[in-house]
């Protein structure tokens, strides 16, 4: 109870934020406006509204995780209700978790607006929705559900500036894990082999969530690698929930 009581406090304040409508109408509105790009293209124009409006949904939603993610702790400082919150008889990986738990609900809301805008404007098109569609976006939440957790875990320790650079600073490394692990195989130097391996097992590889070539291809699904995938993104984010705990239950606030 107290952890859904939490989460939903922070689902309430997380759609007041100002920041979540405006990354949602420019969400929208790239979504939409895949159509001129796509009118402006010869052939393959499925594929364009496919790859842009996937596009969209993984941009705007991971800009709505990072944003609102680092806030979630720092607001309770700032505003001394973390003092409140620490009198009473809610332990601290309670209330992360709420928190967490709460944002992950605004960003399921969030890119569930953005995927009916993306299937009206495919709709509108008269283009095809490949079955790979589903699972990418589906992945794609599953991405923003670790950088979340990567956002709440640095925001623990640190101010939201620092949050903000380190969050999208993994996420760049995320997003580039698998490329830099060749390219430290490839080396000559014992070093950069050993540290591009420790990195790829330490920072999470975001590169598993991307289906987008799939989808915008009309390939076919591995279903097996989407389960992988999600449990490989569940593991992570709660190794971060863990680890932030521990780090929150050290903080004095007294």
């Amino acid at each position: 109870m107290k952890i859904q009581a939490i989460a939903l406090n922070t689902f309430r304040e997380a759609v007041r934020d100002k920041i979540l409508y405006s990354l949602l109408f420019f969400a929208i509105l790239m979504i939409g406006g895949s159509v001129l790009v796509a009118e402006l293209t010869i052939g393959e124009q499925d594929k364009i509204i496919r790859d842009v409006g996937l596009a969209a949904i993984s941009i705007f939603g991971l800009m709505i995780a990072i944003f609102i993610g680092i806030g979630l702790i720092y607001k309770e400082i700032e505003r001394k209700t973390i003092y409140t919150i620490a009198s009473k008889p809610v332990a601290r990986w309670e209330f992360l978790v709420g928190k967490y738990l709460g944002l992950l609900a605004t960003l399921a809301t969030e890119v569930l607006i953005m995927s009916v805008a993306f299937w009206l404007t495919l709709q509108f098109m008269g283009s095809d929705t490949p079955g790979a569609l589903f699972p990418a976006i589906w992945l794609t939440f599953v991405e923003m559900a670790v950088v979340t957790a990567v956002a709440i875990l640095f925001g623990c320790f640190t101010s939201p500036m620092l949050s903000a650079l380190f969050t999208v600073g993994t996420l760049i490394i995320g997003k580039l894990s698998q490329d830099l692990l060749l390219i430290g195989q490839r080396s000559e130097s014992d070093v950069v082999r050993v540290l591009t391996e420790v990195g790829y097992r330490v920072l999470p590889d975001l590169g598993r969530f991307d289906l987008r070539t799939e989808a915008a291809h009309g390939l076919p699904v591995d279903w097996e690698y989407v389960a992988y995938a999600t449990g490989y993104g569940a593991a992570y984010s709660a190794a971060l929930l863990v680890l932030a705990s521990l780090i929150f239950r050290l903080r004095d606030f007294k």
